[in-house]
């Protein structure tokens, strides 16, 4: 017997939710049940269930009555959001230094020197959205959300952040040169965890943050009409 994947309302939510990170969805885009159900070819009872959880994530905002849009960024919601993240993730990367097994070193190794070959000329040869390298990234982070397998609320709460920065990303418009750098700055992290350092994660898990924030801000600025 072949299990199915999902229900209806897990793939509405999956879809407008892929959607809505890689900009489809653009912040303040009117979120309907009719349209939305018309376009996702299924009935309005499970959209209503994907909006419901998109609410919850922080994806959507309520205006008013039957009245549902895309939610809106600015830059002190991204301000807000790395406060956050550098105290879950320059946690996450000490605890994933100490924790991680023999065999999560091993990936993390393997990842920092894939990042190591990620150059202009490697994400030329990537689509134009830069799935590839952000693949990569997910797997970067999957590797240190195992390690912290005795920590569930903290990879969750991470979970929670990453969701909502994918998204800035986007509206940021990441450029090739910055991506060659943040590459260079995660491989710097992996080889510490791998390294078992956790002092050095921590700190090289700092410069990232510090420097991809700058380098976002730059972006919404740079934007502004």
């Amino acid at each position: 017997m072949v299990q199915e994947i999902g229900t209806a309302a897990d793939r509405a939510y999956a879809t407008l939710r892929t959607a809505i990170i890689d900009g489809e969805l653009a912040p303040g885009s009117s979120l309907a049940e009719v349209d939305q159900a018309q376009r996702l070819g299924m009935s309005r009872t499970p959209v209503r269930e994907a909006f419901a959880r998109l609410t919850d994530d922080g994806l959507a905002t309520e205006l008013g009555p039957r009245t549902l849009v895309v939610s809106t960024i600015d830059a002190d919601d991204v301000t807000a959001l790395f406060d956050l993240r550098r105290a879950l993730d320059e946690q996450a990367s000490r605890l994933a230094a100490r924790r991680a097994t023999p065999e999560q070193r091993e990936q993390l190794r393997t990842l920092a020197e894939r990042f190591g070959n990620v150059t202009t000329s490697s994400l030329a040869d990537d689509d134009a959205g830069r799935h590839g390298y952000y693949a990569l990234v997910t797997e970067f982070d999957a590797t240190i959300d195992q390690a912290l397998g005795r920590s569930p609320h903290l990879a969750a709460a991470i979970g929670r952040v990453r969701t909502h920065l994918a998204r800035v990303r986007r509206l940021a418009h990441d450029d090739d040169a910055r991506l060659v750098a943040s590459a260079s700055e995660h491989g710097a992290i992996a080889a510490a965890i791998a390294d078992g350092d956790a002092e050095r994660a921590a700190h090289a898990t700092h410069l990232h943050l510090h420097n991809a924030l700058t380098s976002i801000h730059a972006h919404l600025k740079g934007s502004t009409p």
